[in-house]
């Protein structure tokens, strides 16, 4: 069974940081393996507090009208140099509920006032992101969203257009644009269901 021997912090950010850990692989062999973490010392590594709690949240909104339009950002990201289509989210700040992150969030991003809406506890649990590089989880929250978008909350460092996307604008998205994960999957239910939110039913 491979063994993490060692971990040193190579940075000291609040918000990401990068872990340089030292590891025996299923061979014996010792190799680095470096980690990006929300996590801002060695011992709120997930991998050593043993404990999945949400770093932040993904927003799954629906703003309703003659026709279902699902929530979407197109935000510009520094790692690819260019703009892509993500659901609203955010990190969850100390003490506060995922829910209320969520309802925070959409505010920032969008301008948009969001409720969520009640479903099993499973359906929220927190899912790891992209495993192979960082243990960063996040809760998905479902809801609905109403009022007009507005940038007047963005931060100085946030570049982003909201979209309101029907089902064909979706399809459209998937077939021609930058999408993550996340949104892709997401649109994918939305596109193939009258009901939009059928799957946490």
């Amino acid at each position: 069974m491979p063994k993490i021997l060692s971990i040193v912090q190579q940075t000291k950010q609040k918000f990401l940081n990068m872990f340089q850990f030292t590891v025996e692989d299923r061979l014996g062999q010792e190799h680095l393996y470096y980690v990006a973490s929300r996590a801002t010392e060695p011992s709120k590594l997930k991998v050593n507090t043993r404990e999945n709690t949400e770093d932040g949240v993904i927003i799954y909104a629906v703003h309703r009208g003659e026709t279902d339009r699902i929530v979407l950002v197109k935000q510009y990201r520094y790692s690819i140099g260019d703009y892509i289509y993500e659901l609203p989210a955010g990190l969850v700040d100390p003490g506060e509920c995922y829910k209320e992150t969520a309802v925070r969030e959409m505010k920032e991003e969008t301008g948009l006032t969001f409720k969520p809406i009640e479903c099993e506890e499973c359906y929220h649990e927190p899912f790891f992101t992209t495993i192979g590089m960082t243990d960063e989880s996040c809760r998905t929250v479902y809801g609905e969203a109403y009022g007009e978008p507005s940038n007047e909350y963005l931060e100085d460092t946030e570049d982003i257009e909201v979209v309101f996307a029907d089902r064909e604008m979706a399809k459209e998205i998937l077939k021609t644009q930058k999408a993550s994960l996340m949104a892709g999957y997401l649109l994918i239910n939305f596109i193939h269901s009258e009901d939009p939110f059928w799957f946490i039913r």
